[in-house]
């Protein structure tokens, strides 16, 4: 039983969906698995594990950054036995080209977050998705605006220094704050993931989605992940 998510032996699937939003992992059980059950609520950061098409899956919420995710990443590697794991998630859109609602699915993920240095002993290791995800999830986004390529994982969410345009001249989708450190840690105990974000703000024109439009794009990106945790 894990420090932070204290579920009993079994009660987590092999494959996890991981929001950010605990509220939106309860969302996500309720309106898309069946026989749900919870099996964390400490911190009020909600897991629930149910089944979808006859498969059995489990939805755990991360928090915000790098250093959280990386808790909760860690304990369903080493605890539980999670073998597959997918961040849906939103982001920020820095390039013309990312526009409001689109989906963005992340084959590498840059950071400027010292967490990768301080685990691998100073290398600069690389994570990458795990390649037959990415596929399943590109096969299943083939209807809906899709993007594939980088992002950046930042630590600062209100950010004010000169480091973005850095990041746009190497072609970097979008800014969040999870994708890299989930990444290094899936490598480090071969297990398999993958990032599917919604760009809901465009951090150059300043434009957000309105919350009415939310529901309907997160929606898709949710249907994309379970799509490729299942087939």
């Amino acid at each position: 039983m894990s420090a932070h998510i204290a579920a009993k032996s079994g009660e987590i699937a092999e494959k996890v969906l991981l929001p950010g939003d605990p509220l939106r992992a309860k969302w996500i059980a309720e309106t898309f698995l069946s026989d749900v059950t919870q099996y964390t609520s400490i911190r009020n950061m909600f897991g629930f594990t149910g089944t979808f098409n006859g498969e059995r899956i489990s939805v755990q919420g991360t928090g915000m950054g790098a250093p959280s995710i990386s808790i909760y990443a860690y304990e369903l590697f080493t605890e539980y036995n999670v073998q597959t794991a997918i961040r849906i998630g939103t982001c920020g859109g820095i390039l013309d080209k990312t526009k409001i609602g689109d989906l963005i699915i992340a084959m590498s993920a840059s950071t400027d977050s010292g967490i990768n240095r301080r685990d691998s002993n100073g290398l600069d290791i690389s994570p990458v998705a795990d390649f037959d995800l990415l596929q399943k999830a590109v096969k299943a986004s083939s209807e809906k605006a899709l993007h594939v390529g980088s992002v950046a994982s930042v630590d600062l969410f209100y950010d004010e220094t000169d480091s973005l345009s850095n990041f746009i001249k190497f072609g970097t989708l979008a800014l969040e704050m999870e994708t890299s450190a989930l990444y290094s840690l899936a490598a480090k105990h071969q297990r398999k993931a993958l990032s599917i974000l919604t760009v809901t703000d465009h951090v150059i024109t300043h434009e957000n989605m309105p919350n009415e439009d939310r529901e309907r794009s997160l929606v898709d990106m949710v249907e994309v992940a379970l799509a490729a945790l299942v087939n």
